[in-house]
């Protein structure tokens, strides 16, 4: 099946015996069977772990044959779709002229270019190829400004997959004590919880890495400056992840939206509609540290190899354009609103509202799965996606694309409806048992495998 010819409706019906046998043998190569934790087949229904061909648009092929709505799209790194032509065509041109060089090429200036028109509270930028680069990048300057070791993290999902950060998670086996105790938290949106650890921890904290917004929680009226006035006041350093919200929220991020210059701030995901771009921007006086116009002590910020690669520079400045062209992050929130509003009324009709919701901004989606007795269930949850995927519906989450069709989008409410059906029966039973097999999803993160432990 060729994956540049879309089907006419996504179709579950073909098995995943095929992607079931790559799969095992994923596990001999690549530990944990994926290069991302929350690509990994324990984040599916057992035996439901489709390995994909490709994709086009909104939707997905896998190696046996099936076709499904995509959501998530990456990781939520493509906003534009799958294949996008324009980008796709500005990555194929560059690349017959050759993708690395020695030295800086004109594309590297053209980049910065149009980052900084569509990032104007940034002064400079860097490039490199993950978020965790940018992020950790993003520490280490704030630390050689201040000559502080103290970093306080937002209680929130993930910043990076480097020791500062993944040192205050579970799963943190292999990062020393003393660097688990160098990153402090606070809960987002609680900005005396802040203002504590700056008085417990005087001329000590280095920098405050948050958030700006997440799918599920806006900022209270006076959290953002407020976080700004503590880090002026205390001489520490802000840094807004804006790894999901750029581009999604606004094509200046939640920064542009909110109106709160950080000082540093981290990019990536969507910046290059799939293809691996992220960028460190920020305050011209904290960035020259890394830079040859310093008479301080040099910060060594970001020297990779790849992170100046044309592909994906050019990848990126066709996002810039797309986005000044047309209106991606509209799309998306229609999309977003459609897709809620019929899921929720489904759910509604059926009586399990209080179970089953798609909550958050339209852009950023999630659902809710809960159990008979109204808590969040793995195992309602993967009873969830197991029916989704039986009718062409793939995703951890109800993130969208502005390539998601009305098409795309009615498929999906009309597989939800089915699937929310099943759904209440098993809230009427009391459990999952006798409609799934297998045992449930588990969190990604989670300091041991089981329980979902491979023999």
């Amino acid at each position: 099946m060729s994956v540049t010819q879309p089907l006419d409706r996504p179709d579950g019906g073909h098995g995943f015996q095929r992607s079931i046998q790559l799969q095992a043998r994923l596990h001999e190569l690549v530990p944990g069977g994926a290069h991302t934790y929350a690509r990994g087949d324990d984040q599916y229904p057992a035996g439901m772990a489709p390995v994909l061909r490709g994709g086009l648009g909104a939707r997905v092929w896998d190696v046996d044959g099936n076709c499904f709505v995509e959501y998530g799209m990456g990781l939520r790194s493509v906003t534009l779709g799958h294949g996008y032509p324009p980008v796709v065509d500005a990555v194929r041109e560059v690349l017959a002229e050759g993708n690395s060089f020695t030295r800086p090429t004109e594309l590297e200036l053209a980049a910065a270019e149009d980052f900084l028109a569509l990032v104007p509270t940034a002064d400079m930028v860097k490039f490199t190829k993950n978020g965790s680069d940018a992020t950790t990048a993003a520490v280490r300057l704030a630390r050689a400004a201040t000559g502080r070791d103290l970093v306080v993290a937002c209680d929130q999902p993930f910043h990076s997959v480097d020791d500062w950060f993944v040192g205050g998670i579970g799963m943190n086996a292999g990062v020393p004590e003393r660097t688990r105790t160098q990153t402090l938290r606070f809960p987002y949106n609680d900005l005396a919880a802040l203002g504590q650890l700056f008085n417990e921890h005087p001329g000590r904290i280095s920098c405050v890495v948050l958030e700006p917004a997440t799918a599920l929680a806006e900022p209270l009226p006076g959290f953002l400056p407020g976080v700004r006035a503590l880090c002026d006041t205390h001489g520490a350093v802000l840094v807004f992840d804006e790894m999901i919200t750029g581009f999604r929220w606004a094509r200046g991020g939640a920064q542009s939206i909110y109106r709160v210059r950080p000082d540093l701030s981290c990019w990536g995901k969507a910046m290059g509609n799939g293809f691996p771009i992220s960028a460190l921007a920020g305050r011209r006086e904290l960035m020259e540290l890394g830079g040859l116009r310093t008479r301080a002590k040099r910060t060594f910020l970001l020297s990779t190899t790849h992170g100046p690669e044309r592909a994906s520079l050019a990848a990126f400045r066709a996002v810039a354009r797309a986005y000044a062209e047309t209106d991606p992050i509209a799309a998306m929130d229609r999309g977003g609103h459609r897709l809620a509003e019929g899921v929720n009324e489904a759910a509604e009709e059926l009586g399990v509202a209080e179970h089953v919701a798609a909550i958050g901004r339209p852009s950023c989606l999630i659902f809710t799965t809960k159990d008979d007795n109204g808590e969040p269930s793995q195992a309602f949850r993967t009873l969830l996606l197991a029916e989704l995927i039986q009718r062409g519906v793939l995703g951890q989450s109800f993130v969208i694309s502005a390539a998601h069709t009305d098409d795309d989008i009615d498929h999906t409410i009309a597989a939800m409806r089915e699937a929310l059906l099943v759904y209440r029966k098993a809230l009427e039973a009391g459990g999952v048992t006798g409609l799934l097999d297998g045992p449930p999803v588990a969190p990604a993160l989670r300091p041991y495998a089981a329980p979902r432990q491979l023999s």
